[in-house]
């Protein structure tokens, strides 16, 4: 990746055309189709067992699509021109071992093994110079996302001590180490405190107005959503909605479009806007007296 790449917002940053993804020789995703862009903070939500996991993995080429196709910058997933473009956070990003001896600074500083780093591992025999002015520059460059993550007090900290919202704004300091301009992150807010939280929500928010990141995060709690993402998807083995979080449907809208039937249809008094055909369904804004506050 270029040293001074900046994402042109509105440019398209991943595409998913028709995917499908067995996994087990169940098929998990079904023509799955959506388009995000720079500076875009996605949420992606939907039942256990929906397919959200899934999709993450097949878009970070860990899972291999049984139709259609994914392009990452133009390219196909884990193809040379996207490594170090590419930051996962997963779910278990913040279940480190208690006897882990590692700091802050140490843990972030990891982000830093990328495509380039054998680069300047070589650059230590053959530019000695070059090597030490990299290093000052990747010293500097951690410094600077220790203070974006809100962790300058903790940078000698060793990480085990710190609380599960510190520890998880470590792990988004170690995906933005990286360099990447797409940060992919599965229930990173599971065991985290309200105000670590709200606190991260409004940090991620940020990257995308100033520094022009783009997030897809994977969650199951759909108000934290709701009040934080710019794009909600619904995914339950098919894209069930996707637009702006405002207009995300209300509880009954949603039973409705997971086909589920109410079992007292008299005490279910909101009507949603929705009208399906087939298998394809097509989502209208829920009046305001039906949305969710």
């Amino acid at each position: 990746m270029a040293e001074d790449f900046l994402p042109v917002c509105g440019e398209e940053i991943l595409h998913v055309s028709n995917l499908s993804v067995n996994r087990s020789g169940n098929e998990v995703i079904q023509d799955i189709n959506m388009s995000i862009t720079c500076g875009e903070f996605v949420g992606i939500v939907g039942p256990n067992g929906g397919g959200k996991s899934t999709l993450i993995l097949a878009i970070l080429g860990l899972l291999k699509p049984r139709t259609g196709q994914i392009d990452v910058y133009g390219k196909a997933p884990m193809s040379k021109a996207t490594i170090g473009r590419i930051g996962w956070v997963p779910q278990a990003a913040t279940e480190l071992p208690h006897n882990l001896r590692i700091t802050v600074k140490e843990f972030i500083q990891l982000g830093l093994l990328s495509s380039n780093f054998l680069r300047q591992y070589l650059d230590f025999f053959i530019s000695p110079p070059a090597f030490f002015k990299q290093r000052k520059k990747n010293q500097i460059k951690i410094d600077k996302i220790i203070e974006t993550v809100g962790l300058e007090q903790y940078a000698n900290t060793m990480i085990s001590n710190l609380s599960g919202g510190q520890r998880q704004r470590a792990a988004i300091g170690k995906a933005l180490a990286s360099e990447a301009d797409l940060l992919l992150m599965d229930e990173p807010m599971v065991g985290v405190d309200v105000d670590s939280r709200n606190s991260i929500m409004r940090l991620l928010d940020n990257l995308c107005h100033d520094q022009n990141k783009t997030i897809v995060m994977i969650s199951h709690d759909l108000a934290s959503m709701k009040r934080t993402a710019h794009r909600m998807i619904y995914l339950e083995h098919k894209i069930r909605y996707d637009g702006i979080a405002e207009d995300f449907p209300d509880l009954s809208s949603l039973a409705e479009l997971r086909g589920i039937e109410a079992t007292h249809p008299e005490a279910d008094s909101t009507k949603s806007d929705v009208t399906k055909s087939d298998d394809v369904v097509i989502i209208v804004s829920p009046g305001a007296e039906g949305g969710e506050s």
